[in-house]
């Protein structure tokens, strides 16, 4: 996986985790003092706030427990997979169009980066150049045929 995605996922996990440890507790402390805890606000918001923390960084640790597991030789050399460049025609809009299949952190469909998870990113996995494939998307359907493949292992 790109450095930069492990980076960002473990700069996230610290600062939630010096808002969990340090600034949650004192922010607690603070409301504690008013005073009623049921009818506290500021206790109230500052608990839910906790558990929001709690549920992201949970998440983000699975997210990145999930990425080191990712053996990169098991990547397909003849197949659409992670990393790949495609050229797709788009048979209901008649243009080309070239994607990059990332990770969902890395997306952006404005520069062609998708998402591996994304209805085309899903799609598009395990086809090889000269496939037609139909797409269920938010917006509809739609059909490409697959132009060019570029895997991983091609590109430099």
């Amino acid at each position: 996986m790109p450095p930069s995605i492990v980076q960002k996922l473990e700069a996230e996990i610290l600062t939630l985790e010096h808002e969990l440890n340090h600034e949650l507790p004192k922010e607690l402390k603070r409301a504690r003092a008013m005073g009623d805890l049921s009818e506290n606000a500021e206790y109230i918001m500052a608990k839910q706030r906790q558990e929001i923390v709690n549920a992201r960084l949970a998440q983000l640790k699975k997210r990145l427990g999930d990425l080191a597991m990712v053996n990169l030789s098991n990547i397909p050399k003849d197949r659409i997979a992670f990393g790949s460049k495609v050229l797709l025609y788009d048979v209901d809009r008649d243009v080309e169009i070239e994607y990059r299949l990332v990770t969902s952190e890395e997306a952006d469909v404005s520069k062609g980066l998708i998402s591996t998870t994304s209805p085309i990113g899903r799609g598009l996995m395990g086809k090889k150049a000269g496939d037609s494939v139909k797409v269920a998307t938010p917006k509809g359907s739609r059909e490409f045929e697959i132009r060019t493949v570029q895997t991983i292992y091609e590109q430099v």
